[in-house]
């Protein structure tokens, strides 16, 4: 339960549970987070996405309470917790460390928030216990951390996070700690009891992958600024920038120059390429316009036959060939001396159509498979 003290009214807006204004936060002469705005909906699991110096954990300290913001407003559930101390947040964070007591057992951990606030002990342990079974730790209620693994370390310091039933849950860099054979199956744990709980989430993470399998929506920061925002879906598939096509997952990005102009196609022409793009989708850049187009590997079909048509294709010779797993990446020199990639589903990699290093290829694709970008 969260501080008596604190008082929050009910937002009338389930869209915007989190409300972030104009918070800019400045240390001496470097602006680390520039003009934020920001909504974040009640029990939605967020993801604040950027590489080292974004602006990202500064914002996720200032929610907490653990840094000041320079200017700007935050809101929660319709109360504006911009001046409100930590303590008096009804919001818990789980710290990249997880930051357990090593000198305490799995029980006095995740009790130990309740007795700083002097809950009844018969409703501590109802509590405790309680947020064990649903981590499936209560087995464990008599151990040391350091006699956990590190997945059953984060099960704790998140049940220790939600003891207090927050409004606001906050995770920094949640699954850093963990090995990457089973950070995707705790990744798909840790949503499910978020989900169960129903407690609104806002987490920070560098891992492209994380995000896009953990959040309903996320931020894409540089620079101190949100530069695009929506799910993961959108994200990935309509990237707004270069820079946001490169930095979720990879990508092919062309230059050339607008030469038909359509509400419902654009039609490319590139020095890159040895046959214009067409792309299904207006854009808002004038006929002329030097445009980048962004298509990602999975979206090309690589092929030794010659396609049809006079656009979307292009011939080239494969320079290397790497196995990752469940798909084969191939790089590509096209005539142009342009390196692409490509990949191809594993299964389809040991059939007589495949081809090997050095041979001639042709990589095509379809009307959808383009996003223009401006900038």
């Amino acid at each position: 339960m969260s501080d008596s003290r604190y008082t929050a009214q009910h937002s009338t807006d389930p869209d915007e549970f989190v409300k972030i204004v104009d918070v800019v936060k400045i240390f001496g002469d470097t602006v680390a987070v520039r003009s934020v705005n920001l909504s974040v909906k009640r029990n939605e699991i967020f993801a604040l996405l950027g590489s080292s110096g974004s602006g990202k954990s500064t914002l996720l300290r200032m929610l907490a309470g653990f840094e000041d913001a320079t200017s700007g407003q935050i809101m929660l559930d319709g109360e504006d917790i911009t001046a409100v101390p930590p303590y008096r947040r009804p919001v818990n964070m789980m710290f990249q460390s997880y930051a357990l007591f090593p000198h305490m057992t799995v029980e006095a951990n995740v009790a130990f928030g309740l007795k700083q606030e002097g809950v009844d002990r018969a409703e501590i342990h109802d509590r405790v216990f309680e947020a064990l079974d649903l981590m499936q730790m209560a087995g464990y209620s008599r151990r040391k951390p350091h006699q956990l693994s590190g997945g059953q370390q984060q099960r704790v310091a998140l049940a220790r996070s939600l003891v207090k039933r927050p409004k606001l849950l906050l995770l920094d860099e949640p699954m850093s700690a963990l090995d990457k054979q089973i950070r995707q199956k705790t990744q798909i744990e840790l949503v499910k009891i978020l989900e169960q709980v129903g407690v609104t989430c806002i987490m920070v993470t560098h891992d492209q992958e994380e995000a896009m399998t953990m959040a309903h929506r996320l931020a894409v920061m540089t620079d101190g600024q949100i530069v695009q925002c929506g799910s993961p879906q959108d994200v990935y598939n309509f990237p707004n920038s270069r820079f946001v096509a490169g930095f979720i997952g990879s990508t092919n990005l062309f230059t050339g120059t607008i030469t038909e102009d359509a509400p419902d196609h654009v039609v490319i022409e590139s020095e890159e390429l040895s046959r214009p793009l067409y792309v299904n989708h207006g854009v808002s850049e004038p006929l002329g316009m030097d445009v980048h187009v962004s298509i990602r590997p999975e979206r090309l079909v690589v092929s030794r036959n010659q396609p049809d048509g006079d656009y979307n294709w292009a011939h080239g010779m494969v320079s290397h060939m790497a196995w990752m797993g469940s798909y084969g990446l191939f790089q590509i020199r096209l005539d142009s001396g342009m390196v692409i990639e490509a990949s191809m589903p594993s299964l389809l990699l040991g059939s007589i159509d495949a081809p090997g290093i050095d041979e001639e290829v042709y990589v095509s694709w379809d009307a959808d498979s383009a996003t223009v970008l401006a900038s």
